[in-house]
């Protein structure tokens, strides 16, 4: 591989047999400053599905690098392969648990047929000579529905900017010998074999790589690199049956959208100009641009998303639907929360009493729109289950057979609470919210009841110390913080760094009670005053609350496969987390979650086919109009009855129906 991506002209340069030129490399292979390698994990990662149960095998394994990575994630078997048995040799003195290594070409195995259900094959093509060759054997050796990840320096900018595969060792600069096979000719060759395309992506080096580029002394490379794509990654899935004959089956119409002209976020800072095709509720396939003229379908509905930058729907770990339409209440600061409930009940009761005769299930509504309106697709609400909440017009998706406990003081037995959580799912309970002596002894109250484990979730934490972080970690206990809330509350707010061992840690949004605002309002308030970096925040309000909350289906992350819950906002040239630092409300300008439009900005609105903007009603919210697939007259009304007209206030925020001049040039 590479020290860097330079052309290698330089005459001292010379060219060796690829068998011996990676012996030469072998042991220094893991050392080499090279951002092609860089690139490639970054991406590949956050493609790669859940391995657990699959039998997986790495062909073209190299040193090891991928097989480390695939170890951890505990598949049910792995296999490296490797031509070369200077690189095999390196593999193995790395002593990756669990991992086969064996010595053989990717053109012909010792494996029976259908032996693997996902197969990696990265920066191999390069060097094969009889591509079709070693596609075949692919196919022998994959079981059917296998997935294969194949990826490599992109062919067409290798051919415009001369770049050639070199290394510098001992001897001098070393060149390798390649060729280059076209995309089109790549997978042409897996399509007549049956193989369907999931994803075919196109990166280009970002900062992460820049480093690399200045540590080899050539900044030039990388301008010269600027505008093309550096890599390819492709997915490709072999069909149970011939992709002619499943189209037939299936009916004219695969899709039931595709997202054109968009750059998709695959990462907080991986992003690609992309088409993204929905298949009913997951997303299908995701495509650069170059390759969106493969398995076309003139049928599909199409949403032009051109000038936006299309990034996963956030999953807020922790709501409470009901107070969505409460104002702030409290006469801070309290040294714990259940000092706060007690004074709220005596000194609000009116407004607290008033709020609550607005019919339950009219609150509960507006609560799912509030986090609609903020681009949040999955909401963890912290009471008890309702059906109202599972309906499948409900605004947002909300996370069930989670088990709870309100907190301690006002929680009953949490004992039992805890017991009756199924295992594998979330036990959540509000703890240590407060700066006192008393909201510190919570986590060992909690302990002592046995509730803390792997599936128990904190949420707040404020007053947990060292000693509690490390009781966290030993038992696996994730936390849910709501930073501006303890703020409001205590003059206080949680210590990231302290919780930087916790396992997972996720932001939520709490309630309108006591919160900024909705959960963008919380990630710019914890990267504001609670020092968290934009990745850190992008996480925060994505992967992770969809760990902690045992989401299984890809939310909180765009993938093949994965649930089609995702936002659109402005395209600023910028990567999804660094779009954080900035992002509210008011520029969510597009939701769809399992497939449907839920919310649509103006501009946008204009651009949805006529089918899906059926069925979607304009709302105006602090000087904003929003398209909502909800009732919203009907729940205006139930609202205003109780509160009175041109008096809602949604997460603090004045709503109301438009007038027809704010709306009548899109009707």
């Amino acid at each position: 591989m590479t020290r860097s991506i330079e052309a290698a002209r330089d005459e001292s340069s010379r060219m060796l047999r690829n068998d011996r030129a990676f012996e030469v490399l072998a042991c220094s292979y893991d050392t080499h400053l090279n951002p092609m390698l860089l690139l490639e994990q970054r991406y590949l990662q956050l493609m790669i599905p859940d391995i657990s149960d699959r039998d997986v095998c790495d062909a073209g394994c190299g040193s090891g690098r991928w097989l480390s990575y695939l170890a951890e994630k505990k598949p049910r078997r792995l296999t490296g392969i490797d031509a070369s048995a200077a690189m095999i040799q390196v593999a193995r003195q790395k002593r990756i648990p669990g991992a086969e290594l064996l010595r053989c070409s990717c053109d012909k195995t010792p494996f029976p047929p259908h032996s693997f259900d996902l197969i990696l094959s990265s920066f191999v093509l390069s060097y094969i000579d009889d591509l079709e060759r070693m596609a075949a054997e692919i196919d022998r050796i994959a079981q059917d529905g296998c997935d294969l990840f194949l990826s490599d320096m992109h062919p067409e900018t290798q051919y415009q900017l001369g770049w050639k595969r070199a290394f510098t060792g001992r001897e001098g600069q070393i060149i390798l010998e390649t060729v280059r096979h076209s995309l089109r000719r790549v997978l042409a060759i897996f399509t007549d074999l049956g193989w369907e395309t999931c994803a075919a992506i196109e990166a280009e080096f970002g900062a992460p790589e820049r480093g690399m580029f200045e540590a080899a002394g050539r900044l030039d490379r990388l301008r010269e690199a600027d505008g093309f794509p550096a890599i390819y990654i492709l997915h490709l899935r072999k069909c149970a049956i011939p992709i002619r004959e499943a189209a037939g089956r299936e009916g004219d119409q695969k899709y039931s959208a595709t997202l054109i002209g968009g750059r998709c976020s695959l990462g907080p800072s991986e992003a690609v100009q992309a088409s993204l095709r929905i298949g009913r509720t997951h997303v299908a396939q995701i495509l650069s641009d170059s390759f969106s003229s493969f398995n076309s379908t003139t049928l599909d509905p199409e949403i032009d998303l051109s000038g936006y930058l299309v990034i996963p729907g956030f999953v807020n770990a922790h709501d409470h639907l009901e107070f969505a339409l409460f104002p702030r209440l409290a006469n801070p600061p309290y040294p714990n929360a259940s000092a706060w409930a007690r004074d709220i009940q005596d000194t609000f009761a009116d407004v607290i009493s008033k709020h609550r005769s607005v019919p339950r299930e009219v609150r509960l509504w507006w609560g799912g729109i509030r986090n609609l309106l903020c681009g949040v697709t999955t909401v963890c609400h912290h009471n008890a289950s309702e059906p109202e909440l599972y309906r499948g017009d409900f605004p947002v998706r909300v996370a069930q057979d989670c088990g709870w406990g309100h907190s301690l003081a006002f929680g009953g037995d949490l004992r039992a609470a805890r017991s009756a959580t199924p295992k594998a799912r979330a036990f959540i309970v509000h703890a240590c919210e407060g700066i006192d002596r008393e909201a510190g002894a919570e986590l060992a109250e909690l302990e002592r009841l046995d509730v803390l484990d792997e599936d128990a979730v904190i949420v707040h934490g404020l007053a947990i110390d060292d000693e509690g972080v490390a009781l966290l970690w030993r038992r696996g206990t994730s936390l849910v913080v709501c930073p501006s809330s303890n703020q409001f509350l205590f003059g206080a707010f949680p210590d990231m760094r302290r919780f930087a061992s916790i396992g997972h840690v996720a932001l939520g949004s709490d309630s309108p009670l006591t919160a900024d605002g909705d959960l963008l309002d919380e990630v710019r308030f914890a990267m504001r005053c609670c020092g968290i970096s934009p990745q850190q925040a992008y996480r925060m309000a994505t992967t992770e609350p969809a760990a902690i909350i045992r989401l299984h289906e890809g939310e909180g992350s765009i993938r093949v496969n994965g649930r089609a819950d995702l936002i659109a906002v402005r395209d600023t040239g910028c990567g999804a987390a660094e779009r954080l630092r900035t992002l509210s409300a008011a520029d969510v300008e597009f939701v769809m979650i399992g497939g449907c439009v839920q919310l649509a900005s103006e501009t946008i609105l204009t651009r949805l086919p006529s089918a899906i903007r059926q069925g979607l009603e304009p709302l105006w919210v602090d000087g904003t109009v929003r398209w909502l697939r909800v009732p919203i007259r009907d729940l205006l009304t139930g609202a205003e009855e109780i509160l009175g007209a041109g008096t809602l206030r949604l997460g603090g925020k004045p709503i109301r129906l438009p007038s027809f001049t704010e709306v009548g040039h899109v009707c």
